[in-house]
């Protein structure tokens, strides 16, 4: 059913649900919600129980496309071009001209996708493991990459004239993929207001940009007011017109997952009445519950959440989902792609943890890809053939894995250096599967949770998946250790099927990861990487961690295992308090730096300190500590993180 072509009363006799909301004028229209047992509030909406298919999935690919691929620049083009000096304004003025002549709107037709086959994308994608796919529907740019009957700038009209999220879903289904569609529409309206700009400097200095143009209004959005300037726009206007353009989307195309860019659209009632609205949609033409909504936001089991470039910390009780990207969002000519280790790593990791990976295959502006990209696609074929009965339709074990690598939960967290003695178990038809994300020097891998205590852990047989030749193995105490063939049978990542009786994780000693330095050759020590003694502990805020609660100078703070090659590195430390000349010293290596962490005036406020100088003679692993100066001058303080960094770096 086409609902954007009823009539009010034919609305009605077919059944759609009128809600009205506080939000808006009398004179708006209303929330129209498809006939069904969920509305927009939260008890109704957890009555939602996520589907068997998506639980079994586990791994997905998305194609993070569209006009902004053109310049091949990297992604948020369409809003940065209009931000005077940024790197991608400058780039578009030199090869465009000012955005004053030459706006977004100019780049759209440049989009031809004119290499862009689907049917072949989506068969070398099943053929990589991914059991679904995902379109982009539109980013913040406004541009839909679907059939519009109701916003004029879309894929079909415009660019390369194809209903790409319509071509998209045509070749998924060829191969029996899932289908879903993200949408990014909810902060386009506060995202797109650079539009409405001008240069402040130079010789177009107060010519205004093309999004103030009123004859673009439907692509650049009406003005913003002064106070309108969070990622989710408080305007209603806007909200109804979102509310609108997603639910076209949702009644057009047989959707089997549907992804906001944010967590529930505006946080109100009109989020969760297009979430009500998507439910009962599907459960009307299927008859039972199979879509899944993304979001970025806890769900206590109303939607599945989603965790942008980053993964859970351990076994969520609800299932969830990672995005990311082998590369940049969009086509970015000078990002590296990530190697197949990486995406191996991150699909184990998250699906130890109760969750699914989605990720997107960066496409070039004429749709296709890269031959490093494909090359990737290739390997991770080749692993998941070997392994995935390892991976599909798996729930996670007792406990998600061991290791000295604890994967910090949060966005933007995914650079992890697993070793061998990383361990990741998942289970299936009462079946142990246990990975080890390395292959270890010595050819034993060691696993520490599957101790012999007691009748704990009586292994019957251990079948490494992949191998022609059996396994040997000795258990004690201290772990289970495996003896493996001398070939591995495949690389990135192993598993090995273990059955037994009474499986079951024994307590271990954690393993402390060494910590190494970054690219630039600078180490940061995170506050979550710390081992503390007494009350301070790790809590977070403005989305990062800290430790807090340092309140009485016995307690310390230690980084293990700081892998330091021998020269000269100057220390900083990053610190928050109230108080004034608030003393401490930064220890390593037999030499202490004396330092005072200035007063902020708040909790929350940091501020970066110098603290000194360290010498490093030797190299190897070090332990720094922050401690106390003394008992009597310790005042309480936050710290966020200590850098070490190669003098004259």
């Amino acid at each position: 059913m086409n609902m954007k072509t009823l009539s009010f009363p034919a609305v009605l006799a077919a059944g759609l649900l009128a809600v009205s909301h506080p939000l808006f004028a009398a004179d708006s229209a209303p929330l129209k919600i498809a006939p069904g047992p969920f509305k927009g509030e939260n008890a109704s909406l957890k009555q939602y129980q996520c589907p068997d298919w998506f639980r079994d999935a586990k791994f997905g690919m998305w194609s993070h496309w569209g006009p902004q691929a053109v310049p091949m620049a990297g992604d948020w083009y369409a809003k940065n071009m209009y931000v005077q000096g940024s790197g991608q304004n400058k780039y578009h003025v030199e090869h465009y001209g000012p955005p004053s002549k030459f706006g977004y709107k100019d780049i759209i037709p440049l989009w031809k996708a004119e290499k862009w086959d689907p049917d072949r994308l989506m068969a070398l994608y099943k053929n990589a493991g991914a059991k679904y796919f995902v379109s982009m529907g539109s980013h913040h740019d406004n541009f839909f990459l679907w059939n519009s009957q109701i916003h004029k700038w879309n894929s079909v009209n415009m660019g390369p004239r194809r209903d790409v999220v319509g071509d998209w879903q045509k070749a998924a289904k060829k191969q029996g993929l899932r289908f879903g569609v993200s949408e990014h529409l909810a902060a386009s309206f506060t995202w797109f207001q650079t539009s409405h700009g001008a240069d402040k400097t130079g010789p177009q200095a107060g010519m205004p940009y093309d999004g103030a143009d009123p004859q673009y209004q439907d692509l650049y959005h009406f003005a913003a007011e002064a106070n309108d300037k969070g990622w989710n726009s408080n305007n209603p206007k806007w909200q109804q017109m979102w509310f609108d353009r997603v639910r076209e989307l949702v009644d057009n195309y047989d959707l089997d997952l549907l992804y906001s860019d944010s967590g529930v659209p505006f946080g109100n009632e009109v989020g969760r009445s297009l979430i009500a609205h998507l439910y009962n949609n599907d459960l009307a033409k299927r008859g039972k519950q199979e879509v899944i909504y993304n979001c970025k936001q806890n769900s206590d089991g109303m939607w599945v959440q989603d965790v942008e470039r980053g993964v859970m910390p351990g076994i969520n009780p609800y299932p969830w989902q990672t995005d990311t990207s082998i590369g940049d969002w969009y086509y970015n000519r000078n990002w590296k792609f990530r190697p197949t280790s990486w995406l191996v790593h991150m699909l184990v990791d998250i699906v130890s943890k109760n969750g699914n990976l989605l990720v997107n295959v960066v496409q070039r502006p004429d749709g296709s890809l890269d031959p490093e990209a494909e090359q990737i696609l290739e390997q991770m074929a080749g692993w998941i053939k070997i392994n995935g009965e390892a991976i599909y339709g798996t729930r996670p074990w007792l406990k998600y894995g061991e290791g000295p690598i604890k994967a910090k939960g949060g966005n933007f967290k995914e650079d992890f250096a697993f070793s061998a003695q990383d361990i990741r178990f998942t289970t299936k038809n009462g079946q142990l599967y246990a990975f080890a994300l390395g292959w270890p020097e010595n050819g034993k891998l060691l696993i520490r949770t599957l101790a012999g205590v007691g009748a704990t852990n009586r292994i019957q047989s251990i079948r490494l998946l992949g191998a022609t030749e059996g396994l040997t193995w000795s258990q004690d105490t201290n772990g289970l250790t495996v003896n493996l063939p001398a070939v591995k049978p495949c690389d990135f990542a192993v598993a090995m099927q273990i059955a037994g009786q009474n499986l079951a994780p024994v307590l271990t000693p954690e393993i402390v990861a060494a910590i190494l330095p970054g690219r630039d050759g600078a180490l940061n020590l995170a506050a979550d990487l710390a081992v503390t003694e007494g009350a301070v502990k790790v809590e977070t805020s403005g989305n990062q961690a800290n430790l807090g609660f340092w309140d009485d100078a016995k307690d310390t703070a230690q980084w293990r295992k700081v892998t330091l090659k021998p020269g000269a590195y100057e220390v900083e430390v990053q610190t928050a308090t109230v108080h004034n000349q608030a003393e401490f010293v930064v220890e390593l290596a037999g030499q202490s730096l004396p330092t005072v962490a200035p007063n902020t005036g708040d909790w929350t406020k940091y501020q970066t300190v110098k603290a000194g100088r360290f010498q490093i003679q030797t190299a190897g692993e070090y332990v720094l500590t922050v401690k106390a100066r003394s008992a009597q001058s310790w005042k309480a303080i936050n710290l966020r993180h200590v850098k070490l960094a190669p003098a004259g770096a």
